[in-house]
């Protein structure tokens, strides 16, 4: 098989979008738009990886380095094409690294949904001794370069700028990917000229040098015009954020996962399902998300890099925040609503999280209860444990965190502090309104508060009147 060497036009500046970031590091679907692109590339398994730089180069270059780590690209590198003179200016700066054998495959940066399958076929329309367009019919091709066709015969691609009413009148568009055996763009890149109307040098003139060297040319349609719509501006950003989302939802759907409404639904990671799982209204997965079987998510949740086992259910505007210490939900666990999991924490089977319980970096063991308005943060929690509104674990002396370990069968008052490093001992209470600062024992009753006190004919402040 011909080696597949991938270069990608990732240096324009975006003026379109407003906004200081470079353009291709905008975000779709929770990624940024060249990683969607590098990550599709990389199905196709190619020999090297070059990333055409330009606006922003360092951000984007640092960018490109942590997706070729996170992909487990071989060969993956940047060059920089300053100034930026045109798209086929941007290619000679990849001539030096394409060998004479190979094909290179050239995709752009700002056009996130282009999919392996699409790519290969171009690549095998190339065969490595075609130059291969991919074009698309566009209703209102406004601002594309037009396919010039003789018959089936392609004879040139002209740029709207320079295109004749007759031309801008053809549908068929260049979408901007083409593969090119390495040997020929070698041959065509040198002879390229900025005679037009941007005086820029034109990649797409390369068909014109074709035509007149008697190499064939061929375009391989796609009817898929979603794949290879680029991002220059929010709206087209947010046009193709949804177009994402239906997808997702689409291939979810199909596996049997019941989305309340597939328009309200955004996955910005990688989620998987098992059987009947719901999912209710806007609600955001990030990062890795792993839902068991009949798992239950209420809507308005955001949850993050968190596996929550069969039979739980998570209840209206929960927010679960897992990071590199994910979020684990125990089989038949109930959160919610209006909860939040930080990381680390890990919930047991038959756990209760109520509204407004926030837990981070914390274990509760089967069946353990926290069910209102608490704060468990650096602790380790007993089965069968209930733990009363209003208490929290005191884990920071401003320094340091500290651990708080509460045995099985514990039951904690309302609005008690445990100031950690504590333990409380299996089957014990500790009376609400307690500040607890020393272990508790086993099986006892614990109460750490001050002594009520009742002033008879006290009479409250009237206001205006002096003392």
């Amino acid at each position: 098989m011909t080696a597949v060497d991938v270069v990608v036009m990732a240096a324009g500046k975006g003026t379109r979008m407003k906004s200081r970031l470079p353009k291709v590091l905008h975000r779709l679907g929770g990624r940024a738009l060249l990683a969607h692109v590098v990550e599709c590339a990389a199905g196709l398994k190619p020999r090297r990886v070059i990333v055409i730089t330009g606006h922003g180069a360092p951000e984007v270059e640092a960018a490109v380095g942590r997706l070729a780590q996170a992909g487990g690209l071989q060969d993956c590198s940047c060059v920089r094409q300053e100034p930026q003179l045109g798209t086929g200016h941007a290619v000679q700066q990849a001539l030096p690294h394409l060998p004479e054998d190979g094909i290179c495959l050239v995709l752009n940066g700002d056009v996130p949904l282009i999919e392996a399958a699409t790519l290969q076929a171009l690549v095998d329309a190339c065969g490595g001794e075609r130059l291969a367009l991919l074009s698309v019919e566009m209703a209102d091709p406004t601002g594309y370069g037009r396919i010039v066709r003789e018959g089936d015969a392609v004879r040139a691609i002209v740029e709207h700028k320079d295109a004749g009413e007759a031309q801008r009148a053809i549908r068929e568009v260049y979408t901007g990917f083409m593969a090119v055996p390495n040997r020929l763009l070698r041959r065509w890149l040198p002879r390229l000229t900025d005679d037009n109307a941007q005086r820029e040098y034109y990649l797409t003139d390369i068909v014109k040098l074709a035509a007149q060297d008697g190499a064939a040319v061929v375009a391989q349609r796609t009817h898929d015009q979603v794949q290879v719509d680029g991002v220059n501006s929010p709206l087209q950003l947010a046009d193709l954020e949804r177009a994402y989302q239906r997808r997702q939802a689409r291939r979810l759907l199909e596996s049997g996962v019941r989305l309340a409404d597939p328009a309200r639904f955004d996955l910005r990671g990688q989620l998987s399902c098992g059987q009947d799982v719901e999912i209710d209204v806007n609600c955001v997965f990030e990062g890795e998300v792993a839902l068991g079987d009949g798992v239950r998510i209420g809507a308005n949740c955001v949850i993050a890099n968190a596996r929550i086992e069969a039979g739980a259910v998570i209840h209206p505007f929960t927010h679960i925040e897992g990071e590199k210490a994910g979020v684990r939900v125990g089989e038949g666990a109930l959160v919610g609503p209006f909860a939040r999991l930080r990381p680390g924490a890990q919930l047991g089977a038959e756990v209760h999280i109520g509204n407004f319980v926030e837990v981070k970096n914390s274990s509760l063991a089967r069946g353990a209860k926290a069910n209102h308005l608490a704060y468990l943060g650096d602790a380790t929690v007993g089965e069968r444990v209930n733990y009363g509104a209003g208490s929290i674990t005191a884990n920071y002396d401003g320094a340091n965190k500290h651990h708080t370990v509460i045995e099985e069968d514990v039951h904690v008052g309302s609005n008690c502090v445990l100031v950690a490093p504590v333990t409380l001992g299996r089957g014990g209470t500790v009376g609400g309104g307690s500040t607890i600062t020393k272990d508790t024992p086993a099986g006892a009753l614990s109460v750490a508060r001050g002594k009520q006190v009742t002033i008879a004919g006290w009479q409250r402040p009237v206001k205006g009147k002096k003392a």
